[in-house]
């Protein structure tokens, strides 16, 4: 049974010419019922991979209560994860070059299960932080194997509505990770909460095992670190590439950065929520799924450079709304910033495949590691600016990721 190339896309196939024959029946087409169970699948393992990876966040004020640790030190319950997802992923998809698709995301999600449930025993604070870098590896082996499976396994007529599905679903697993977590945590316990959602993510292994189809275009190709390094100095090159990696740092640090600790602010005065209803917050990710097919598809009709620039817009619009200490202000303005965001996340990453012009596997994994570093160097850093500013310095912070990231995009959007 064999399993996808990571490197190529079915963009790729389709341009090879008539030659082929018939190549383009080996796409799973829009409408086939081969085509329904993978998206439903991909769908799955997005929210699933994604509810483990942010379970944390809304635990974080419990964790400095029962560790004695501060918001800041609290934060490295997410960041250890992203941070060593981020390096992780440099090294998934050429592994998944050798050994296939399918594989490597079961076992990502059966290994990351695993290490939830063990998570939600850990003694203390130490061995806590060790299961969640052990888990940023599990989880590595999922988001750039699937965005490859579905650039070079669906027809390319509809990949782009398939790779906004795709992140649809991670945005629904974000904000159901939190949002349950917050819940369980507030009528059980944290360890309780990250329990449930470690055996969530075993079973979603067992359906990517029994359910997704097997890739039809895979050919296994070398993958040592000669290939790797000519891969990636050619895409560094790039400067068009450049900026779309730029934009996956910038927009997710700033992402992580609010979401972070916009808990700690609806926890403390003047709000005082209950942590249940601050976990309600993250219902705000159900923008996410919307916005991400739609994003996708004004950027083939309107241009990508322009629709990323005016989402990262939005993006700073979101946040100012975010700024008065009142919550009919800022439920609109994090539902905005949510919106944006993922339209911005969903246009840079459809728009790297096109934009590289060969080893377009390891470009999305560049990709992926920059939008993970964002979330980990950016997201600690807010607890700094939260310590000594509280939420103005944490705006102030986020509002100047925003502006780097708006200038970025407007550069793409008058490129070529």
């Amino acid at each position: 049974m064999a399993d996808g190339d990571f490197g190529r896309v079915a963009v790729e196939a389709a341009g090879q010419g008539a030659g082929q024959g018939n190549a383009a029946a080996e796409y799973l087409v829009a409408g086939t019922p081969a085509y329904k169970r993978a998206s439903r699948i991909l769908f799955v393992a997005g929210f699933s991979t994604f509810a483990a990876l942010y379970c944390v966040q809304p635990l974080m004020p419990e964790f400095t209560r029962e560790f004695g640790i501060t918001p800041a030190q609290s934060s490295l319950a997410l960041s250890v994860s992203t941070g060593v997802l981020a390096f992780a992923l440099l090294i998934a998809g050429a592994v998944s070059d050798r050994f296939g698709r399918k594989a490597i995301m079961a076992l990502s999600l059966l290994v990351s299960g695993t290490l939830g449930i063990s998570g939600a025993v850990a003694p203390d604070w130490t061995p806590l932080l060790a299961v969640r870098a052990l888990e940023g590896v599990a989880l590595s082996g999922l988001p750039a194997v699937a965005m490859a499976y579905v650039s070079e396994e669906v027809d390319p007529r509809s990949a782009g509505v398939t790779m906004g599905l795709y992140i649809g679903g991670t945005a629904l697993g974000g904000m159901s990770g939190r949002a349950l977590t917050a819940l369980v945590a507030d009528l059980a316990s944290w360890r309780m909460a990250m329990g449930v959602v470690g055996t969530l993510g075993i079973a979603a292994a067992v359906a990517v095992w029994f359910a997704l189809p097997a890739s039809r275009n895979f050919q296994r190709r070398p993958a040592g670190m000669r290939e790797l390094t000519a891969a990636w100095r050619g895409h560094l090159m790039d400067r068009g590439l450049l900026a779309l990696f730029a934009m996956g740092f910038l927009s997710m640090g700033a992402f992580v950065t609010v979401f972070n600790y916009i808990g700690f602010r609806l926890l403390a005065p003047p709000f005082e929520l209950r942590p249940a209803a601050v976990g309600a917050v993250f219902t705000v990710y159900l923008c996410g799924v919307v916005s991400s097919p739609l994003f996708g598809g004004l950027a083939v009709r309107l241009g990508r450079g322009r629709v990323l620039a005016a989402a990262a817009a939005m993006m700073a619009g979101g946040l100012a709304l975010m700024t008065p200490d009142n919550l009919w202000t800022m439920t609109p303005g994090i539902a905005l910033f949510t919106f944006a965001f993922f339209g911005v996340h969903t246009i840079a990453s459809g728009w790297i495949g096109q934009r590289a012009p060969v080893n377009r596997g390891q470009a999305s994994a560049i990709y992926l590691f920059c939008y993970y570093m964002g979330s980990t160097i950016a997201g600690t850093l807010g607890g700094v600016f939260w310590h000594g500013l509280g939420w103005a310095g944490v705006g102030g912070f986020v509002g100047l990721l925003l502006a780097a990231g708006l200038a970025v995009s407007l550069g793409l959007a008058f490129r070529r």
